[in-house]
């Protein structure tokens, strides 16, 4: 009996100090490096998973087409067709356009702001290309070397233009067949999960996908509305291209917390050296305006309860993202930091982690 007691007081021990907080430290190390081993995935497979992301977010936001034209009697792959079609036709007319536009704006600028921008350039080049170093060996000596360009940050990962064009040409395709093998697809994904968890696995699939709709739908139709509401401003004051600077500043505002200073960028611009102060603080109360008003009534009735990120998250999300992809990381980071969410908030162990990220 003596010796069944120490035995029970022995293994009675070994479980408290297995609960004793600090005995688990090697979870620690292991989550560390799940961690390191996915960044590393999502940093050396940039290409590859840009194009499958861009791809998902295009095929949401073609989803309400396609659901129309089946209403009008039109066949599931018939009607995904047509809708990937009125995109590509879409994207080529904007982007002819804006094309011309550019085109006319750099023949234009020198007539007006040559002076101006000859002084902006000679100073952005010495900034940007040129790091002074202190003298290493000889007194009064500078060693100079040059920095890394915005372009090539927000251009990363993407290579030639070659190898752009061929990524890009894989997007109409994934989105097409992730929109006609939609239903395959969601429920293939639910059979990867243990029988128990299948129905939380659904249940979160069914709130990431409708995030994403009303996120990337939501910011088009918000992007449209200020780009009318700015070009309509713009063109009172008699702004030059008013009708390319309004919709660029209307699209810039829509980046979290950074939109009101990038928004102000495209009419400055374009009316360097013919803007009055009058005109200059109309600009400045329609961009600050029109971004208080999608951040503070547009975005909470379009999205509503579905995007629940802090500022701070919001925030760190743009800076990691950013520096792994890029420009494709800036526009991708809401989008997968509210998926990440959702997911935590349906995981008991991660349930602490989806709090941290919301309001």
């Amino acid at each position: 009996m003596a010796g069944e007691e120490t035995e029970l007081e022995a293994s009675n021990n070994d479980l408290t100090v297995s609960k004793m907080p600090g005995t688990n430290r090697g979870h620690w190390a292991l989550n560390f490096l799940g961690i390191a081993a996915l960044i590393a995935l999502c940093y050396y497979g940039e290409l590859v998973l840009v194009v499958l992301l861009i791809s998902v977010l295009l095929a949401f936001v073609l989803a309400p087409v396609v659901d129309l034209l089946q209403f009008l009697r039109l066949p599931r792959g018939a009607a995904t067709l047509a809708a990937v079609l009125l995109l590509i036709a879409a994207m080529g007319g904007t982007f002819y356009y804006s094309y011309n536009q550019g085109v006319a704006f750099v023949q234009e600028l020198p007539h007006y702001v040559g002076k101006v921008r000859a002084e902006v350039s000679r100073f952005r080049k010495k900034a940007e290309s040129l790091e002074v170093l202190p003298p290493e060996h000889e007194k009064g000596v500078l060693n100079v070397r040059p920095t890394e360009d915005w372009a090539d940050i927000l251009t990363r990962g993407f290579g030639s233009l070659g190898t752009a064009l061929l990524a890009g040409s894989f997007v109409p395709f994934l989105a097409y067949f992730m929109l006609t093998w939609q239903e395959h697809i969601r429920s293939a994904t639910v059979m990867l999960f243990r029988l128990e968890n299948r129905h939380t696995a659904y249940v979160a699939l069914g709130l990431i996908s409708a995030m994403v709709r009303s996120f990337m739908v939501g910011n088009l139709l918000i992007g449209v509305a200020l780009g009318l509401v700015s070009t309509t401003v713009f063109g009172i004051i008699h702004l030059p291209f008013f009708y390319f600077a309004g919709f660029m500043s209307g699209f810039l505002s829509l980046i979290p917390y950074l939109g009101i200073l990038l928004a102000v960028l495209p009419p400055i611009l374009v009316g360097l050296g013919r803007l009055q102060l009058h005109d200059i603080v109309i600009i400045l109360l329609t961009v600050v305006g029109s971004h208080s008003i999608a951040l503070n009534v547009l975005y909470p009735k379009v999205l509503g309860k579905r995007l629940q990120l802090n500022p701070l998250a919001v925030t760190i999300a743009l800076l990691v993202w950013g520096a792994l992809w890029g420009g494709a990381g800036l526009l991708l980071a809401v989008p997968i930091t509210g998926a990440m969410k959702i997911v935590f908030d349906h995981v008991d162990s991660l349930k602490a982690y989806g709090a941290w990220l919301g309001e």
